[in-house]
């Protein structure tokens, strides 16, 4: 009898080339090699166009909007990927937790609408975002979409008149609204080589010179390092997966199924860091017959023809944010939650931050 001849795996699909760029160029980011010097000019302008948009601001040609209940602006001074989102739901849950009416405001990147709209739960990537549907879902509180984060919050204050606090996904850097309390999030990246973009991963250079006039003050701003590297005057908090994997039909799964299936495992990411995802996962025990990378909020157009490369009978694991857009496509996808666990301190910090501008009167 001849010997049985070795399977070797099915190649990988493709991953796309927007995504490898952006992988390089990342890499680049972390030190002061050749790409960093041949993209200073671009840096300098950026830097100059910010520069610019910081003046209209301070000057009072642009003014912020002031709103009647406390802001909570949740970013990071980096591009993407540091742990925005996870921050927002873990803040959101503090404040019901806490008693407060939360509602969340966002810029709802990459939706094909423009109008201001009230995120549903039922709604599609497509509409609202694949964020701020992730936001609405997970926390049940109203969230509004704008690209105008400050016209999204009036819509949302007229709507919900008993809002007692809003959270803003993303934007520390744009100033139309104005905030009472920033959260600076860091992730294992930290601030890269220290430049600006594209010469570097820095949307700001940090420290930072301070808008007090959008209400930006030194003693208001938390820094929270999502990867246990903070400094000094600095918060720690750490991610883990979610205990359990859920489809779009609300089957559940849990990890020591996944390690036991026979079925190959397929994981695919559309976030600004896929293979942070990609690790979890295999930390988790996982064997992945292939991963797929794509860009930051890609929106699966070419999902039918990637998975055509997929080892038959797999099992496919995606991000929780990635759900909304693949589960129509491929509902038996298990998503995979991210949990974040920061340090007490950090809310102790931001109790009496909320505390000191009048909001524990409106509260509990």
């Amino acid at each position: 009898m001849a010997a049985p001849t070795r399977m070797s795996a099915p190649p990988p699909p493709p991953q796309h080339t927007h995504a490898l760029g952006a992988s390089r160029l990342r890499k680049s980011w972390q030190v002061n090699g050749p790409l960093g010097i041949l993209l200073w000019p671009l840096a300098r302008m950026y830097a100059a166009i910010a520069a610019t948009h910081r003046a209209l601001y301070r000057s009072g040609i642009l003014p912020p909007v002031r709103l009647p209940v406390p802001v909570i602006v949740v970013g990071n001074v980096t591009v993407g990927g540091g742990g925005k989102t996870p921050t927002v739901v873990e803040i959101g849950a503090h404040l019901l937790a806490r008693g407060y009416q939360v509602g969340i405001v966002s810029r709802g990147y990459g939706r094909s609408s423009v109008d201001c709209i009230e995120v549903q739960p039922q709604d599609s990537a497509g509409r609202s975002g694949d964020e701020p549907v992730l936001l609405r879902r997970k926390l049940g509180v109203p969230v509004f979409v704008h690209a105008r984060r400050a016209t999204a919050a009036q819509a949302l204050l007229a709507r919900y008149s008993d809002t007692q606090v809003i959270v803003c996904d993303d934007g520390l850097q744009h100033y139309g609204l104005y905030r009472d309390i920033e959260v600076c999030v860091m992730d294992a990246q930290g601030l890269g080589n220290g430049k600006l973009l594209p010469a570097g991963p820095l949307r700001q250079h940090w420290p930072r010179a301070l808008l007090s006039r959008a209400g930006q003050r030194a003693d208001a701003t938390l820094e929270l390092h999502t990867a246990g590297t903070a400094q000094s005057g600095a918060f720690n908090a750490r991610r883990t997966l979610a205990a359990q994997l859920v489809d779009a039909q609300g089957h559940v799964c849990t990890w020591e199924t996944l390690r036991q299936s026979p079925r190959p495992i397929v994981a695919v990411a559309a976030i600004a860091q896929p293979e942070a995802f990609f690790s979890m996962l295999q930390e988790q025990g996982l064997h992945l017959a292939q991963t797929l990378a794509l860009p930051d909020h890609d929106d699966f157009a070419g999902f039918a023809r990637w998975s055509s490369g997929f080892p038959p009978h797999a099992v496919l694991l995606c991000t929780e944010k990635d759900a909304a857009k693949l589960w129509p496509l491929h509902p038996q996808a298990l998503a995979v939650g991210l949990e974040q666990h920061s340090e007490p301190a950090f809310f102790q910090a931001l109790d009496a931050l909320l505390a000191g501008i009048g909001a524990q009167s409106a509260g509990p």
